[in-house]
């Protein structure tokens, strides 16, 4: 489980970066400022959460069966969040209209929330931290 959640976080953190450097020196000549800056909160909450499943992976008090869950919920969490906010600041690029599916962003920052508040509790539970 540790490696899958080293490699998913070095992934979404690559990832963010090659976005970041898209939305830096590309993407304002294709969208308006507003959209820039919509798409870069979907780009840092991406790389705060790859840096999350770094922590989590090399976390060493916590069982497989947590660290799974506590993986899942940030997985699905920046999937839904971010990404659907990449979707949302491209809108006006393309004939699809991405606003249909806005209801997905809050439902992904839920699951970010409920990841950060897993770990805490674990952490909060667990006998052999002191």
């Amino acid at each position: 489980m540790n490696r899958t959640i080293l490699l998913t976080g070095i992934l979404l953190g690559l990832l963010a970066i090659v976005l970041g450097a898209f939305g830096a020196h590309g993407l304002e000549k294709l969208v308006d400022y507003e959209s820039v800056e919509v798409f870069e909160t979907g780009v840092r909450y991406q790389m705060y959460h790859a840096l999350f499943l770094l922590f989590l992976a090399i976390f060493g008090s916590l069982g497989e069966k947590h660290k799974k869950r506590v993986y899942l919920m940030i997985l699905i969490g920046v999937i839904l969040f971010s990404f659907s906010i990449y979707f949302l600041a491209l809108n006006s690029l393309t004939n699809f209209d991405f606003k249909v599916i806005g209801f997905l962003t809050p439902i992904g920052g839920v699951f970010l929330i409920l990841g950060w508040f897993l770990l805490g509790y674990y952490i909060l539970t667990h006998k052999g931290l002191k």
